[in-house]
């Protein structure tokens, strides 16, 4: 690890040194580190991983441009590299690119690639696989999710064998955290079959069925020393949370995701497992299409904001493992975050004053909910039509079923429920989910104010103007936009003692979606 350490180092110092005065500094991750874990012994090779994964479809597959949920992104993980990593600190660290160098603008960067390392087929990775790959997200043709997030990037071209350079439309301080999107992974130059995927990743994929289970076997030529200790991984879909809890309870698994925040403090009397708990970004949407029908209103969509009962619903779903959400996804991590904007209550006669502006005395909606949100969705969803009746606001719940969710519901039904995974900066969140082209925008809102101002703030030398704008951003979200926000909910994954080498992390559940190419079996 060596080589690693020192090209992150310099790195890091090029970054500082091109960027700091636009503000990045590293974020407050809030992680609680379970102590257990913070005696394992030394790795060791050997033994098969079997996972038990919610967040699973039988229309999933590997194509780096759709991954949309935890199980696909795991499993991309496991077959294919990014470009940069974040780590457990929320900290960006080389990868493919082995190091960086910014423009005294942050206008252009200069990215060296790493050199010696070779996909599952034998070839050697070069510079154009990864301008092939970057590609893949760029111009007006793409089917990416990251196209939004790529369309910044002017131009990117082949330095020389070992540099790519990054020309972009404005300065951003944020470029290597940007490239971290799990969206943004590496191929061979002119791949284009998903169902065989090739990387340059820890695993190898040997079976795959799709929303059901697949098994990957060890690189033996895996580039990074002190990684992929196991011989294989069992990656079985269990979207259901009960039989997921029964999995890791009788011992078939080793590793859950997305505990049902109801049982997690009785799994924590278990001593054959230990409970993994992160703060960060991750937060839980009721989503309002606002080019459809009543949420066209912004009345009509604040007044559901305000006959949400935040604190119920915090302690009741949730059992108090997240934060309180005020309509826009910034965490109170982030350095980012709009301390001053006063927090949005449950008051039922706001709520019929703005129904009374869009000249309604009462509201019937219906609200597409499914656990595939996320864990407790449809108790959620319950509460909330309880504390809705308050302001003459008819709640009929559509149950979804969780297979094919994400494809057949999210983003296309005028009411529904989501989740978001934080983004390590809020300039990524923002554009990803708010920007008016971004392909993942799943309110479908559209403020040129918001565009206008968070181009400008990308480019930004003094960090407390750089604040200003961040904060009237989550403003614009919270008092215009689409999403009702009411909470932010901690990651929790549940593990067997005998797995060793985990950590709490900010970026997703297993530990940033790598849980598979860090931890060890004891013997």
């Amino acid at each position: 690890m060596s080589q690693q350490t020192r090209s992150f180092d310099l790195s890091r110092r090029q970054f500082m040194a091109g960027a700091a005065g636009l503000g990045l500094t590293t974020l407050a991750s809030g992680l609680i580190v379970p102590s257990a874990m913070a005696q394992d012994a030394a790795p060791r090779r050997g033994g098969v991983l079997k996972m038990g994964i919610g967040g699973g479809s039988t229309t999933d597959n590997f194509d780096i441009r759709v991954l949309n949920d935890w199980v696909p992104v795991n499993q991309a993980y496991m077959v294919f590299n990014g470009l940069v990593e974040i780590d457990k600190d929320n900290r960006v660290r080389p990868e493919l690119f082995e190091s960086w160098e910014p423009s005294a603008d942050a206008k252009e960067w200069t990215f060296t690639i790493r050199q010696g390392v070779t996909f599952h087929n034998g070839k050697t990775m070069t510079a154009e696989d990864i301008l092939y790959s970057l590609n893949l997200h760029r111009g007006a043709d793409t089917t990416s999710a990251a196209r939004s997030t790529a369309a910044q990037f002017a131009d990117v071209v082949k330095v020389s064998d070992t540099e790519i350079k990054f020309v972009l439309e404005s300065g951003n301080a944020d470029l290597p955290y940007i490239l971290s999107d799990y969206h943004f992974l590496v191929v061979p130059e002119g791949f284009t079959d998903w169902t065989k995927p090739i990387g340059t990743g820890p695993f190898v994929m040997e079976s795959y069925d799709p929303g059901v289970r697949a098994r990957f076997t060890r690189n033996e030529s895996y580039w990074k020393p002190d990684t992929a200790w196991v011989d294989a991984v069992e990656v079985i879909v269990i979207n259901d949370i009960a039989a997921r809890t029964n999995a890791m309870m009788s011992g078939q698994v080793h590793a859950i995701n997305q505990l049902d925040f109801k049982t997690v403090d009785l799994l924590k009397r278990n001593p054959n497992l230990t409970v993994v708990q992160s703060a960060g970004g991750q937060h839980f949407t009721f989503l309002m299409d606002c080019t459809q029908g009543v949420y066209a209103d912004n009345n009509v969509r604040m007044a559901i904001k305000y006959a949400i009962d935040r604190e119920q619903l915090l302690a009741t779903a949730l059992r108090g493992y997240g934060q309180l959400g005020n309509d826009h996804p910034i965490p109170v991590t982030d350095p980012f975050y709009a301390m001053d904007l006063p927090q949005r209550a449950y008051d039922p006669e706001k709520s019929k004053f703005y129904l009374k502006q869009a000249g309604m005395d009462k509201l019937d909606i219906e609200l597409s909910a499914s656990d595939a949100a996320f864990s407790g969705a449809v108790d959620a969803a319950a509460i909330f039509q309880g504390s809705a009746a308050a302001s003459g606001i008819n709640l009929a719940i559509k149950r979804e079923p969780a297979d094919g969710y994400w494809s057949n519901v999210w983003m296309k039904a005028p009411f529904s429920m989501g989740y978001w995974g934080g983004r390590p900066t809020a300039d990524q969140m923002l554009t990803i989910a708010y920007s008016s082209t971004s392909s993942q925008n799943d309110t479908h809102w559209k403020n040129d104010t918001f565009d206008a101002k968070l181009t400008e703030a990308r480019a930004l030398l003094d960090p407390s103007k750089r604040k200003e704008i961040y904060a009237e951003l989550q403003q614009l979200v919270s008092d215009d936009g689409g999403a009702l926000i009411p909470m932010f909910g901690d990651y929790l994954d549940a593990v067997s003692t005998k797995l060793k080498g985990v950590t709490s992390h900010p970026m997703f559940n297993l530990m940033g979606a790598r849980l598979a190419e860090k931890v060890w079996l004891e013997a």
